[in-house]
């Protein structure tokens, strides 16, 4: 099925973007409308272009017919931040008539870039805080979009852990602490803390020699376990998933997909969902709306993801109700 959709996004794009300045003129004949996205994984990343894909998919069932009445044009920043900022520059040098934002590190570098032009945001956890929205209900100005995490959600992620895997006393949170969101999920983590017996300390997301350090110093003590919070965890998830396989280390994760990578648990919204919703309001832009008017939308279903096998490998015994409890489970 994901294969498909993937054949079909290569299919869909074919040579859209590249055409994009040269069909100008034609363009605007034609009434074809533009749209850039700025993701936050690298061009060959399947989890990026599922996202994309079921972004294509719903434009389609809105109407829009990529090479009809839509152009598409891509970057891909794969965690780099001066590519965010690179990419950024260059999408709103294009003068789309809207540009879909894959998390805070797509968001901010756009934010910065333009004043004007319409941004539609997917997977960013507290717009408000980060200053790219009024509020949720009025957001002004030209983002609105999709948020992922109530800070709430944070405490829910280390309950998880302890119930997974009870003996952990030690737990650190990976986090990107240029991020406003991950700075508020780190505060939720230490506040639930003390009630579960458990000391938590931040490790950073900068760079993946900084990541390996951190991980194999913390992991030399024992009954430890980490906690990955969103940012930066799709780019970096195959080296996290491998660190904490390697130190014996049970994680909880933000998405289903770094379950099916091989991580043991995840608890978190359909972030393929909120591209698909993500659709509604660049339809409804293109039609004349004005993003401030939109009201930013929290997710509206949480999944819970579980890796046996991952388990086994860990020598945890996972309990029945928490099995019970999953939308997903891996055998």
């Amino acid at each position: 099925m994901l294969d498909l959709r993937r054949r079909e996004f290569i299919r869909l794009l074919g040579g859209a973007a590249a055409g994009w300045p040269i069909a100008a003129r034609a363009q605007e004949r034609e009434r074809i409308r533009r749209i850039g996205i700025l993701a936050a994984f690298a061009a060959d990343d399947p989890e990026g272009q599922d996202r994309v894909a079921a972004f294509l998919q719903g434009l389609q069932e809105l109407g829009w017919t990529v090479g009809r009445n839509v152009r598409i044009v891509i970057r891909w920043g794969a965690g780099d931040a001066d590519l965010y900022r690179k990419y950024a520059a260059e999408l709103v040098a294009l003068a789309p008539d809207a540009i879909l934002a894959n998390g805070t590190v797509a968001l901010g570098p756009l934010h910065q870039a333009t004043r004007t032009i319409p941004i539609v945001f997917v997977n960013v956890p507290d717009p408000v805080g980060g200053g790219w929205v009024a509020t949720m209900a009025r957001p002004g100005g030209n983002i609105t979009g999709f948020t992922t995490f109530e800070y709430s959600t944070s405490g829910k992620w280390l309950e998880l852990l302890k119930e997974i895997a009870p003996r952990v006393i030690r737990v650190a949170v990976i986090r990107d602490p240029t991020i406003p969101g991950a700075v508020g999920q780190f505060a939720a983590i230490q506040t639930v803390a003390p009630s579960l017996g458990v000391e938590v300390v931040p490790i950073d997301i900068r760079d993946v020699a900084e990541i390996e350090r951190a991980v194999v110093a913390f992991a030399r003590e024992t009954n430890c376990g980490l906690i990955l919070t969103p940012a930066g965890s799709g780019v970096r998830r195959k080296l996290i998933i491998t660190l904490a396989a390697r130190h014996r280390l049970p994680t909880v994760y933000p998405f289903s997909y770094h379950v099916s990578g091989g991580g043991l648990i995840s608890y978190g919204p359909d972030i393929v969902d909120q591209y698909r919703r993500a659709t509604t309001y660049v339809d409804r832009i293109l039609k004349g709306e004005k993003p401030g008017d939109l009201p930013v939308q929290a997710p509206t279903k949480y999944q819970m993801a579980i890796n046996l096998k991952t388990a086994k490998a860990l020598a945890l015994t996972v309990p029945p109700s928490l099995i019970a409890r999953a939308d997903e489970v891996i055998e």
